[in-house]
């Protein structure tokens, strides 16, 4: 068997060196080539589009290895919460046993559904949340919401009743980024995932006091 004399190997070495030490593509190029590498592998199917893959700001903003600036994070709150749209006649809650069933849903919104209305969508609450003691499995990407109401003194809820907690969880289930510019909750309303009546229901779920929640 030949062997490689040592005079060899160590130009081999700096041959791989030297290759290891040339400048690469610049940062906004590799960008580019990813940016072009995914848009060419996906195609519209069914109700899935193409269009999923555009940014907008707050997406964007959060996509990078670093968090955003603290001037990019508040312009990314302040849109979102100006997005919101507050429920119609001031009406914040629908009925609770609606709202278990929604959020304990995961489907819709996939290409082999026949409609993207929102009517046919789970809010897929239970995998990022606990939402009852009595549940086996739950994700824990979110914060438990068991007690969500009690432990802010909600002891009623009326259409008359109005207050700062109750504003906050509908913007919150509306447009997510509204408090948090990088949040990993699905933007409900804003996004059209699930309708205000659908809203409505996941409200009482999360601040009726005879919802199994706040048991």
């Amino acid at each position: 068997m030949k062997t490689i004399s040592i005079t060899a190997c160590c130009l081999l070495a700096a041959v791989v060196v030297a290759g290891c030490a040339a400048p690469g593509p610049a940062a906004p190029s590799l960008d580019q080539q990813a940016r072009s590498v995914i848009q060419t592998s996906f195609r519209d199917q069914g109700i899935a589009k193409v269009d999923r893959l555009n940014q907008d700001l707050g997406q964007s903003a959060c996509s990078d290895d670093k968090a955003p600036s603290d001037e990019v994070a508040e312009r990314v709150q302040a849109e979102a919460l100006a997005s919101v749209k507050w429920p119609t006649g001031g009406q914040y809650f629908g009925h609770w046993v609606q709202g278990e069933r929604i959020a304990q849903s995961g489907r819709g919104m996939t290409w082999t559904d026949a409609s993207a209305d929102p009517k046919a969508n789970g809010g897929n609450c239970y995998n990022c949340h606990q939402i009852d003691k009595k549940e086996l499995s739950y994700g824990t990407i979110g914060p438990s919401l068991w007690n969500y109401g009690k432990n802010r003194g909600i002891t009623d809820v009326t259409a008359e009743t109005v207050a700062p907690i109750i504003h906050y969880t509908w913007a919150k289930l509306w447009n997510s980024k509204a408090y948090a510019a990088c949040s990993n909750m699905p933007r409900f309303g804003h996004k059209n995932l699930l309708n205000e009546e659908q809203i409505r229901h996941i409200m009482s779920l999360l601040l009726d006091p005879r919802s199994p929640v706040n048991q």
